[in-house]
C-alpha cells in the first residue's frame, strides 16, 4: 500500500452513468495506483455492488487491489480485494469477525482514524493499513473532524507499524510534504477529480513517493 490510492468518489445519480465511471476508473487506473476505491456515500448497496463488479472487472485486468468504502457487505458480495471502514461503520473487531465467517482472510481491512488514540487503537486492533487526517481542510466531507497537520502526521507513521495512508485535503504540491512524513501513499480526491489530466496527477502522486524510497 504505497504511492497513490485512488478514490472514485461518485454521488447516487453519478453512480448510475456507467460508461461515466468507468471511464473516470480507467483514467485513474492509468496511473497506476496502490489501490483503487469506490466511494459513494449515498448511494444503495445495490448501486454500488453494480459499479462495484464491473470496477472490479477494470481493476483485475489492470493488476489493482479493489476497494469498497464504507460496505463490508458489498466487499463481500463482489469479492474486492479491500474494504475501508470509518469510525461510524462496523467497528474493526466486527468486521474482522465476518471476515473469518466469510472465509475471506485475504481481504484487508482499512480504518480511518482522526487523532493518535484512534490511530493507536485502530493499528493495534489489526487494521491492515490506516487512514489519518484530515491533514490538510477538505470539503470532501459534510462534517470533516479537525485538521490533523503534517506534525501529527509524521508523529503517527512513527507510532504505528501498518501502513499510514495519508487523507483529507491534499493537495498535488503538498504530496511531497506529505511523502516525507513518513507515509505510506497519499489518499485524493478533488486534487485528481479536477485536474486537467487525472492520469498525470495521479502519476505524479505516484512518483512523489518513489523518490522518497
Amino acid at each position: 500500500m504505497r504511492g497513490y490510492y485512488a478514490i472514485l468518489d461518485a454521488t447516487s445519480d453519478q453512480l448510475t452513468d456507467a460508461g461515466a465511471i468507468d471511464s473516470r476508473a480507467r483514467a485513474m487506473l492509468a496511473a497506476g495506483p496502490c489501490c483503487l476505491q469506490l466511494r459513494a456515500k449515498a448511494a444503495s448497496a445495490r448501486a454500488i455492488e453494480a459499479a462495484g463488479r464491473r470496477l472490479l472487472a477494470l481493476c483485475r485486468a489492470a493488476g489493482i487491489p479493489f476497494c469498497v468504502n464504507d460496505r463490508l457487505d458489498v466487499a463481500l458480495a463482489v469479492g474486492a480485494d479491500v474494504v475501508h471502514l470509518g469510525q461510524d461503520d462496523l467497528p474493526l473487531a466486527d468486521a474482522q469477525r465476518v471476515r473469518a465467517a466469510a472465509g475471506r482472510p485475504d481481504l484487508l481491512i482499512g480504518f480511518s482514524t482522526h487523532n493518535r488514540a484512534q490511530a493507536v487503537a485502530a493499528a493495534a486492533a489489526g487494521a491492515d493499513y490506516i487512514g489519518f487526517g484530515p491533514v490538510f481542510g477538505t470539503r470532501s466531507k459534510a462534517n470533516p473532524d479537525p485538521t490533523v497537520g503534517l506534525e501529527a502526521l509524521a508523529e503517527i507513521c512513527r507510532a504505528v507499524a501498518v501502513p499510514v495512508v495519508a487523507i483529507g485535503g491534499i493537495a498535488l504540491d503538498a504530496v511531497p510534504m506529505v511523502a516525507r512524513a513518513g507515509a505510506s501513499a497519499a489518499a485524493i480526491i478533488a486534487a485528481i477529480d479536477g485536474a486537467p489530466d487525472p492520469t498525470a496527477a495521479g502519476r505524479a502522486v505516484a512518483a512523489a513517493f518513489a523518490q522518497t524510497r
